[in-house]
């Protein structure tokens, strides 16, 4: 029996799209002399559609599209096609009016019905808002094999392997009492650093302990803020990696399942052993080609699936601009990224002459917009409401302001979509400009901390910018001068980071144990940190929170970012 796997991208809401995407896979799959092709969770409406689950036409036209589907593919090739079902109990019984689902079609027809069982409501999650849980496991038969049907986070309740007790029930285990052959899922998981390790690891170690093959279809793009790598796989009964489709990229691929060995077998065999729960190490992100390739694939898609063709952002001669303008033109080429240089007269010579040598290097276009003049127009309208007062926050701010006021008027006058440059350290501490710096319509490297901002930019320089397939392979692409300068907002004379902040290996050690560990002040202050500096930088993060809130979208690649997983509110006491 050959199996196909369909590594789809879909986009939430086109309908019509995402099915000509699952019936192209299924002629593929066809033409493969395949026997069953899956695609990923909810791969007919995109995932996670959130409140358009809400929208009764939304509904009816994923059933509308879904019988339209059926006859046209191969008729002996059974299908599965994640999509929404109806619960039509809700009325009567109560309970959620739909269910996330899995669809067998075939001959035609809607031959079977597989609804999700465990729910996630964590992080990004919010699945008990809209759907019911599915009672029951199931399977269905192709010939003689019992192929067991899983959603997503229903392979990922396993108290063995997590040290851990739950009470949600375990699909896997319930399959196994089944006595099928063979487990498949339907998979939406978002990439995070070493996120794939820990998948594999996890259900190797679920195969090994209920000795069932399992298939794993996992959706990949960018949805929003969340990014979904792929990295589909297939363990064997011995918990052997036998298929690893691509990461980050579309990918199609068949694998036979033995009946006489009763065992998934493939010609790209990877060896690997299941890891024990209890040897588990939750490593931090595996390297910076996968965090490039996460950021350059959540560019691309948002700005294709927006509708936008170019984008605009604003060109300091920092770090930080540098790598998002280098992340651009490799996600949608360099002549559709148009750099603004808005230098003042804090702008250092070497700022604007590395931003220009940047440009250079990535081949993208530029306009130099100086905002001298525009500074001395405020400074005239304020005098008299100013008088007296010192120069501070509030004019080092104007400055920004101005210069997010320039990239929004671009952005509106030529349709371009503006990014923003800000990393995860400055939107941890609030240091950023509302209105200013975090204009745009998404921030691309707002879960990225500053050393890891460093480290991409030295990545690249040594060969990787080859390696990601960028326009301008071997030869340094960030200028040096950009990476080895004390990095500044250069809103005054003399001013650097550190002035206002501490040094960034610091900061950002401490960020991660607070933000991503959840550790206490007491428990950062025992790794070796100065108990005032970790005080200050948690008082900061709490404080900023009213900026957070305002800002763009970020592209998510780490465990806790500051986006759709991250609800804390505005107006709170400090407990510590």
């Amino acid at each position: 029996m050959k199996i196909a796997i369909a590594q789809l991208n879909p986009t939430i809401g086109d309908i019509l799209g995402n099915s000509n995407l699952i019936l192209e896979a299924a002629k593929k799959a066809g033409v493969a002399g395949a026997n069953l092709l899956l695609t990923p969770e909810l791969s007919l409406i995109g995932y996670p559609p959130r409140d358009l689950l809400m929208d009764a036409n939304f509904i009816a036209a994923a059933a509308a599209q879904l019988q339209k589907l059926a006859p046209d593919l191969p008729p002996e090739l059974a299908v599965i096609v994640g999509t929404v079902v109806p619960n039509v109990h809700a009325v009567k019984l109560g309970g959620k009016s739909l269910f996330n689902s899995a669809v067998l079609l075939q001959n035609g027809a809607v031959k079977q019905v597989f609804h999700k069982r465990l729910l996630p409501t964590y992080d990004v999650f919010d699945e008990d808002r809209y759907f019911e849980p599915g009672e029951n496991s199931n399977y269905f038969t192709v010939g003689e094999l019992k192929i067991g049907v899983t959603i997503c986070e229903d392979l990922w309740n396993n108290e063995d392997f997590w040290g851990q007790r739950s009470y949600a029930g375990d699909p896997v285990a319930d399959l196994a009492k089944l006595g099928v052959d063979l487990v498949v899922n339907l998979s939406a998981s978002p990439y995070s650093g070493g996120k794939r390790g820990v998948r594999s690891a996890m259900l190797q170690h679920s195969v090994i302990r209920c000795g069932i093959p399992i298939v794993y279809a996992n959706q990949v793009g960018g949805n929003d803020d969340i990014i979904f790598d792929g990295s589909s796989f297939a363990v064997n009964r011995k918990g052997d990696l036998i298929q690893v489709l691509n990461s980050f990229e579309t990918d199609f691929a068949v694998l036979e399942y033995d009946e006489n060995k009763q065992d998934l077998v493939g010609s790209n065999q990877q060896i690997a052993v299941a890891i024990e729960a209890t040897k588990l190490s939750f490593a931090p992100p595996e390297g910076d080609a996968e965090i490039w390739a996460a950021l350059v694939l959540g560019v691309r898609d948002y700005v294709r699936k927006c509708g936008f063709s170019k984008v605009v952002l604003g060109l300091s001669g920092g770090i930080d601009s540098a790598l998002v303008a280098a992340i651009a033109s490799c996600a949608i080429k360099p002549e559709n990224v148009l750099g603004v240089l808005m230098p003042s007269p804090y702008s250092s010579d070497h700022s604007v002459n590395d931003a220009l040598e940047l440009a250079r290097n990535l081949g993208m276009a530029i306009e130099m917009l100086p905002i001298a003049d525009l500074m001395k127009c405020y400074d005239r309208t304020f005098a008299d409401l100013f008088v007296n007062t010192t120069f501070g926050i509030a004019e080092e701010n104007i400055q920004s302001r101005i210069r997010g006021n320039l990239l929004m008027a671009i952005s509106n006058k030529f349709g371009h979509l503006l990014l923003s440059t800000g990393n995860k350290s400055e939107m941890s501490v609030g240091y950023c400009t509302l209105y200013g710096d975090m204009n745009g319509g998404l921030a691309v490297i707002s879960d990225v901390p500053k050393t890891r901002v460093y480290s991409l930019c030295r990545w690249l320089n040594a060969g990787g910018y080859a390696d990601a397939a960028a326009p301008r392979p071997g030869s340094e692409i960030i200028p040096v001068n950009i990476i080895s300068k004390p990095p500044s907002a250069e809103l005054k004379p003399g001013q650097v980071d550190r002035d206002s902040l501490p040094d960034y290996d610091v900061l950002d050690e401490i960020l991660q144990r607070s933000i991503e560990h959840r550790e206490s002040v007491p428990e950062i202050v025992a790794a070796g940190h100065d108990e005032a500096v970790v005080k200050l930088v948690v008082k900061l993060v709490r404080q900023s929170e009213f900026k957070r809130r305002q800002a763009a979208p970020g592209l998510k690649i780490s465990d806790r970012a500051f986006g759709t997983g991250w609800r804390m509110p505005i107006a709170k006491a400090s407990f510590y």
